[in-house]
């Protein structure tokens, strides 16, 4: 039995906090796990700079709702799904996630949540546990599946290399320098084509 384990962010749908860089002028906030590979510290300094700037869930949820999926990813998500079990293993939150989640038919996502005041203010974060990516792979592991992993940042190195088999997607030219063993790839189709050989 398998189940496919898949990043959301820079694999079905573009990087939420760039494009919240974007919509609000802050470059600060294009960092992401693709540049900085611990997560805590990473979020800590999101939100001092969310704090510093007045911004909260209202300003980032408005820019989510106009964050379409990459070209292709639903197709190959729904083909996927088709054929094997398949989940979304993300770093992103609930209130982020949900209307992606619409925009691509309602898949099975885990991810985590934020801790945010009345006024919107993101006042903290809560991982479902640490190395989510990692334990939730072995958890799945322990219950009987065969796990494939697919993701680009370095916070989902650890599932992929747990996993029977895993590949990176549109991944960073460090990563995959870095990480030569792994199968790398641009185009749904090709990874579609290396999952379905793992099966």
């Amino acid at each position: 039995m398998n189940i496919v384990c898949l990043d959301l962010e820079g694999v079905l749908v573009p990087e939420i906090w760039i494009a919240f860089s974007e919509a609000s002028g802050i470059p600060e906030l294009r960092r992401t796990t693709r540049d900085e590979p611990d997560y805590d510290k990473l979020m800590k300094f999101r939100l001092a700079i969310l704090k510093e700037h007045g911004l909260g869930i209202n300003e980032i949820r408005a820019t989510i709702e106009k964050i379409d999926p990459m070209p292709g990813a639903k197709e190959f998500l729904d083909e996927l799904r088709s054929i094997t079990q398949a989940v979304i293993l993300s770093d992103t939150f609930e209130q982020f996630a949900a209307p992606l989640m619409a925009k691509l038919g309602y898949p099975t996502i885990f991810c985590n949540t934020l801790t945010v005041a009345e006024n919107g203010e993101i006042t903290g974060y809560k991982l479902r546990a640490e190395k989510t990516k990692l334990v939730t792979v072995r958890a799945f592991q322990s219950i009987g599946y065969d796990t494939i992993a697919s993701g680009d940042s370095f916070n989902d190195l650890a599932m992929i290399e747990a996993s029977k088999a895993g590949f990176l997607f549109r991944s960073t030219d460090a990563i995959k320098a870095a990480h030569p063993e792994l199968p790398a790839f641009e185009e749904y189709s090709d990874l579609l084509d290396a999952i379905k050989k793992a099966l």
